[in-house]
């Protein structure tokens, strides 16, 4: 008989222990979702210089421009855009009133160069390497590279694994050169690339504080 007593009040207990460690987190995101919004850098997403049009779907960005019978898109994602800081570095070195270091947002992204009257389309994957992101002073060094560059059916949303790719680890230097002049001359370069980081930068923040909301909503929920 104890034992059957003791079940109902256990699970009672339970429950409110639960209640009240879930009411603590969703205190503590508010408060965090407050801190975020007050740091929040953009408001409203930065735009591209260029010409550029941008489309947002959730985590995936497209910035589009056509020149000269050509239509150019760059295509990036934030999901995972963020590179992992040496923490035991930052808190080694860090001192208790000194502001935590701000995150950047460096995501690989896609261009896609389509010219009029063509069924191909010339695909260049293209990242931030972490040795050249904040280095300035150098102005003739590029800061993103080339990873890969392949041609694909224009139109069709699934690219085939069976076109050639060409790797540019062990590309000619001349003929990378030449690509990555290619992609300046429609206006992929230097100013395109750290434009595109603050870009991206505020849409993972702008995200990040949406995810926070939508967790609080959740906790909260009965």
């Amino acid at each position: 008989m104890v034992g059957q007593s003791e079940g109902p009040t256990l699970v009672v207990s339970v429950l409110r222990e639960r209640v009240h460690r879930d009411k603590a987190f969703a205190q503590f995101l508010t408060d965090e979702i407050k801190e975020e919004k007050k740091i929040q850098k953009h408001k409203s997403l930065p735009k591209v210089s260029g010409g550029w049009e941008l489309e947002v779907h959730g985590t995936e960005a497209r910035l589009v421009r056509k020149i000269a019978g050509e239509k150019i898109t760059v295509t990036f994602n934030i999901n995972n855009s963020i590179p992992p800081s040496a923490e035991d570095d930052t808190q080694e070195g860090q001192k208790p009133d000194e502001q935590e270091p701000e995150l950047t947002s460096t995501p690989n992204f896609v261009v896609e160069v389509i010219k009029d009257d063509t069924k191909q389309t010339l695909v260049l994957d293209c990242h931030y390497p972490e040795d050249e992101i904040g280095h300035e002073g150098e102005e003739e060094s590029d800061i993103f590279t080339i990873r890969e560059v392949s041609f694909q059916p224009t139109g069709e949303s699934d690219w085939k694994d069976t076109n050639y790719t060409l790797n540019t680890d062990s590309l000619d230097w001349a003929l990378y050169d030449h690509l990555m002049d290619f992609l300046a001359d429609r206006g992929v370069d230097n100013t395109f690339a750290d434009e595109l980081i603050e870009l991206s930068t505020a849409l993972e923040h702008q995200e990040y504080i949406k995810f926070l909301e939508d967790l609080k909503s959740f906790v909260k929920c009965q």
